[in-house]
């Protein structure tokens, strides 16, 4: 694990790209948040963002993280990040401030029915393929207007916006492509529906530049962070 201080450089760089990108744009720097990536990681990467002042982490497994939340010292919110598996769910509205990663409608039903049972009202995104990758989970965009009104029928689901994962290529083009989808895809949603989605969950590591021109509001990292993650 590295030290908190080179952590803390990591995290100084990682700002200052997202100031440069916004610049760019005509953004505020303050309009998009970062999002460390934990998973893989010791609980320290966990106390490392709650040093540094980052209000929430992100982790792609239910168990992982359930350990690691009972290990750190609290302060932080938590994010899901990966597929869930409807016989986690549970667990995971228990444990998780906010679910990305929805992807189905069996899910939002498992998500509303666990959290109302919990008496919880619960912050989701709705998980777009908008690059159309086979091997990446979420909606496909022709899906989305079904699943959004499902959600928003949903009292114990509160739907915050929309998420993505770029297919992993060489060419730019294809992420800015999946970026963009997925922005112009939440404008028409909120004018169809008459809500805000405020927030679009977009860009990695790799490609959070092209991610804040196409208009995301979250930037999901974790290399750039913590370095690459233990095997």
């Amino acid at each position: 694990m590295i030290s908190f201080e080179t952590f803390s450089e990591n995290l100084k760089q990682i700002k200052q790209n997202i100031r440069s990108a916004c610049q760019k744009t005509g953004r505020s720097d303050e309009s998009v948040k970062i999002l460390p990536v934990t998973k893989k990681h010791p609980v320290d990467a966990v106390d490392y963002a709650t040093r540094a002042g980052l209000s929430a982490v992100g982790e792609n497994r239910v168990q992982e993280a359930k350990l690691k939340k009972s290990m750190s010292h609290g302060g932080v919110r938590w994010e899901l990040i990966g597929h869930l598996q409807t016989n986690k769910v549970k667990d995971a509205v228990t444990i998780f401030d906010r679910i990305q990663s929805v992807d189905s409608l069996k899910l939002i039903e498992h998500l509303n029915r666990h959290a109302e049972q919990a008496n919880k009202l619960l912050p989701i995104f709705i998980q777009c393929n908008t690059g159309k990758d086979p091997n990446k989970f979420g909606f496909n965009e022709e899906e989305m207007e079904a699943a959004l009104e499902r959600a928003l029928a949903s009292k114990n689901l509160q739907v915050d916006g929309l998420m993505t994962i770029a297919p992993l290529a060489d060419d730019c083009d294809i992420a800015k492509s999946a970026f963009e989808s997925l922005r112009d895809l939440r404008d028409r949603l909120a004018a169809r529906f008459g809500v805000l989605l405020p927030e679009l969950s977009m860009g990695m590591t790799g490609d959070l530049e092209i991610a804040i021109a196409a208009g995301s509001t979250q930037v999901r990292v974790g290399t750039a962070l913590y370095g690459p993650r233990p095997h």
